[in-house]
């Protein structure tokens, strides 16, 4: 038999610290979005172009891209579309797996990257990274580890 446990409500200064968060996690991904737009690219294409531009071959298999990207198959394959059709992207058949497929960055998604990337990189100092000392930074990264661990082991259970 489970006994239950009174809630620990969040403390002034907890509940401040999370809906901070929350706001910052909100306005910068819409500010880093609609800075991509001009490229007619969302967050979720940058994603992609980057996971795949940093992968062996410039290719993974899209079981891996949906878990790398926290996508469910069936989005991601909405998704691939969108872009196949963009010309970002091709779709190639497994070799050793008849029913695996491939997302593959094409020349066109390389050179999409190679255009975007220095401006998102710009945006993404701009809106975050010089508004912050570099202690600051590495206070940051140290504080958020614990949770992205702690994250990162909690997804397979989910």
């Amino acid at each position: 038999m489970e006994t239950e446990t009174a809630t620990r409500w969040l403390t002034e200064d907890e509940q401040c610290t999370w809906r901070t968060h929350l706001e910052v996690n909100k306005l910068l991904m819409h500010q880093l979005e609609k800075d991509l737009q001009p490229f007619g690219l969302t967050n979720n294409d940058y994603e992609i172009l980057v996971n795949l531009s940093e992968s062996t071959d410039r290719r993974m298999r899209m079981s891996d891209l949906a878990a790398a990207t926290l996508q469910s198959k069936s989005r991601l394959s909405h998704q691939i579309t969108r872009m196949e059709n963009s010309g970002l992207v091709r779709r190639e058949h497994c070799e050793s797996d008849r029913r695996g497929l491939y997302a593959v960055l094409t020349d066109e998604g390389v050179a999409t990257m190679q255009k975007v990337a220095p401006h998102h990189v710009a945006s993404v100092r701009r809106h975050f990274i010089d508004l912050l000392e570099p202690e600051a930074l590495a206070e940051l990264r140290a504080s958020l580890k614990p949770v992205a661990e702690h994250l990162r082991g909690s997804r397979g259970k989910l």
